[in-house]
């Protein structure tokens, strides 16, 4: 998806913020839409379906949060990357908003150029996912993405959506040495509260309901991992 293609909802009650950060998401080459509040943010949203919203927590009428929450009831916006921009940078305002189901929590202030890189490098999540096919198989093994099914020789294995998005992000790239940020950036996101051990845990669950022989046919196409 080309930049110019690209529309970003820009949500705060501050007009110098709508202007500024505005401002600077248009010379990249971004489209641009604003709102001042929650309310007008989710009635944007549907009419515009962006694939980006910026959004402050703090707004009259309906904040933030509750505006997430909402947002992320709408089939249509389902896939719509939120990130808050907001100057409560508490731990559990983070938290919070994670809860609500953003992507991410970018704390006010912020140097427009620094903004402008956080916003390519959340963009480049549409390219990953535009890149991904629903179905791939390894073998015998059928993956289902969109249905969190795995097909084994006509048997269908049941896993945890953690385990099956480690699962998956495994098959799909052959020969790949994965750093443990790297996956626990695909995997978890920004979920603040997962330790570097988690990847452990996830594996040997892994091994231990999937089978070693159906685990080393993954692992020998596509886990390596970079410790």
């Amino acid at each position: 998806m080309k930049k110019k293609d690209i529309k970003i909802l820009l949500v705060d009650d501050e007009p110098d913020i709508l202007e500024i950060v505005g401002y600077n998401l248009t010379q990249e080459g971004y489209q641009v839409v604003t709102a001042s509040n929650g309310k007008e943010a989710i009635t944007k949203a549907k009419k515009e379906v962006p694939q980006l919203i910026i959004m402050d927590v703090m707004m009259p009428e309906m904040d933030g949060m509750e505006a997430c929450e909402n947002i992320r009831k709408i089939p249509e916006l389902a896939d719509v990357i939120i990130t808050f921009l907001t100057a409560r940078n508490e731990d559990y305002s983070q938290v919070a908003g994670f809860d609500a189901g953003a992507d991410d929590y970018i704390a006010k202030p912020i140097k427009p150029k620094l903004l402008v890189s956080k916003v390519k490098a959340l963009l480049r999540r549409l390219k990953e996912e535009e890149s991904k096919g629903d179905i791939i198989r390894v073998g015998e093994i059928e993956i289902n993405r969109e249905a969190y099914k795995i097909i084994n020789e006509g048997k269908e294995i049941i896993l945890p959506r953690k385990e099956f998005e480690l699962f998956y992000l495994l098959a799909t790239k052959p020969g790949k040495v994965f750093k443990r940020e790297e996956i626990l950036d695909k995997v978890w996101g920004n979920e603040v509260v997962v330790g570097g051990r988690t990847i452990d845990v996830h594996i040997r669950k892994l091994r231990e309901k999937i089978g070693d022989d159906l685990f080393k046919t993954i692992k020998g196409v596509g886990y390596k991992l970079e410790l």
